[in-house]
């Protein structure tokens, strides 16, 4: 099983390097991973790095001639491996794992892939795992975003209330590059010390990325705040209703065809469902029938003829009553 982040951060502090590492995952927890390798490699002596981009005509022959090439001052040496698919294929595969099956001496291999699901897992990376060193670094979940902005926070020197945290959080909205760039700033501004949710409110821009997908995703989980608030950050940055509801829509046809198949399993991975979403659409179906669904659908295709003005109504405030609805189906007064 690949090492978690805690883990990678008492393996980096050792006295010495693995031959391998493999280092997957959110761009951003990669790239600062990978630099703090890096800083590790110079402290331990290894003078000489050789870069390798893996682009569409890459020569895999490369990692063997750099794991095989002498040292021109006999020193340690990193290879820094840059895998942005996660798929090195087939030819790639081999010679990754023929490097890490026979390391050579004073030499150490750092793969960093920016992209990393599931699917990427392959017999190479199972390989690499059981012998070497892997990390795979997912963005936080929604539950644990305010405990990922405090330790962020703690890192930069910066201590925060609960409330100054959760305001934050709030801010960025699961954006990890906005949170780093919000942090570091804060590091400025403010300096180390303690900052509670007035300061916070003053020092920081509202940096939240709302989007559709967001706002599908938290009305499924049954996060109705969370999917409200998505909904109206989308309202102020003027996005068209009519387009929302396309998305919308789509979403919830597809959670009907799925409250109609006899084999959840098989109906999900015919809609090409990964773990996390087909997950999200099972514990959403627990929480009404197929008639909520249709009637939800019903309520989607009325806001639209408001949206398009073939009808009367508030097409906003009817799309949070459906929102509300498909969070807490218990709610689902609110649609009559």
């Amino acid at each position: 099983m690949p090492l978690n982040p805690n883990q990678w951060s008492k393996a980096l502090a050792a006295d010495r390097l693995d031959a391998a590492y493999l280092l997957a995952g959110e761009e951003l927890l990669v790239l600062e991973a990978a630099d703090a390798l890096r800083a590790q490699a110079r402290r331990l002596g290894y003078t000489e790095r050789e870069v390798l981009e893996v682009g569409q005509h890459f020569d895999w022959d490369d990692v063997a001639r750099a794991g095989a090439s002498m040292s021109l001052f006999a020193s340690r040496r990193l290879i820094d491996l840059r895998l942005p698919t996660g798929r090195p294929g087939v030819e790639g595969a081999k010679a990754i794992t023929a490097f890490c099956a026979d390391p050579p001496p004073d030499v150490t291999l750092l793969v960093t892939a920016m992209e990393w699901s599931s699917k990427h897992d392959g017999a190479w990376s199972r390989k690499f795992d059981a012998e070497h060193s892997m990390v795979v670094f997912n963005a936080p979940r929604p539950h644990e975003w305010n405990a990922w902005v405090g330790a962020r926070l703690a890192s930069r020197g910066l201590g925060a209330s609960a409330d100054a945290v959760a305001l934050l959080a709030e801010r960025v909205e699961g954006n990890l590059l906005a949170a780093a760039q919000e942090i570091d700033k804060l590091a400025v501004l403010h300096g180390e010390g303690r900052i509670d949710a007035a300061e916070m409110e003053s020092l920081v821009a509202d940096s939240a990325r709302y989007d559709v997908f967001k706002l599908t995703d938290a009305a499924l989980a049954g996060d109705g705040a969370r999917a409200l608030r998505v909904l109206a950050g989308l309202r102020s940055e003027g996005d068209e209703l009519i387009a929302l509801m396309g998305w919308l829509v789509n979403q919830l046809q597809l959670a009907l065809r799925l409250a109609n198949a006899q084999n959840f399993a098989a109906q999900a991975k015919a809609e090409r469902l990964w773990q996390a979403r087909e997950q999200m659409f099972r514990q959403a179906l627990r929480r009404a029938p197929r008639e909520h669904w249709l009637q939800c659908l019903a309520r989607a295709a009325r806001i639209d003829r408001m949206a398009k003005g073939r009808e009367q109504g508030d097409p906003w405030l009817e799309a949070e009553r459906l929102i509300a609805a498909i969070a807490e189906p218990r709610a689902a007064k609110a649609l009559a």
